[in-house]
């Protein structure tokens, strides 16, 4: 029996779910589940939370996705490590999130790549500069769509 990835998603124990769109657009499902459930606490600055959730959701997911997600992951381990006091471990972390979000389009995974890096890249800045002060607020994870046409 031939099934869809978005069939074969809501048959397995993924509580978040993925389509492919006719055009190649991969899109997460951030309104259910695991992924929902993370986002939430991502937005709340429940950092450890946001992992533990996404976590169960990368163990499920596939390439490109995989990676995608461990770099939303690795931002929540950042942030918790800088609400830990833990500097150094932050700008560790912030590095490899930079890595990972540098070769995505704009839009990915239903995530506003572009925006997310940027402030990425401006925490970055802020802890790695003497007497930087930190932006205003944590990165935002905002929903995006694919561009079409």
């Amino acid at each position: 029996m031939h099934r869809t990835v978005a069939q074969f998603f809501r048959l397995t124990p993924l509580k978040g779910r993925r389509t492919i769109e006719d055009d190649g657009c991969v899109t997460l499902d951030w309104t259910y589940g695991e992924l929902a459930t993370g986002l939430a606490c991502y937005r709340r600055n429940e950092f450890f939370e946001a992992h533990e959730h996404w976590e169960s959701a990368w163990l499920r997911l596939h390439e490109p996705e995989k990676s995608f997600l461990q770099a939303l992951i690795q931002l929540t381990a950042a942030f918790h490590h800088l609400q830990a006091g833990n500097r150094a471990g932050a700008v560790s972390l912030l590095r490899r999130v930079q890595r990972k979000l540098e070769g995505r389009p704009a839009h990915f995974g239903g995530i506003a790549v572009a925006p997310l890096l940027a402030e990425v890249r401006e925490w970055l800045h802020a802890l790695e500069s003497d007497g930087q002060p930190t932006p205003p607020a944590f990165p935002e994870i905002r929903p995006g769509e694919c561009n079409r046409g």
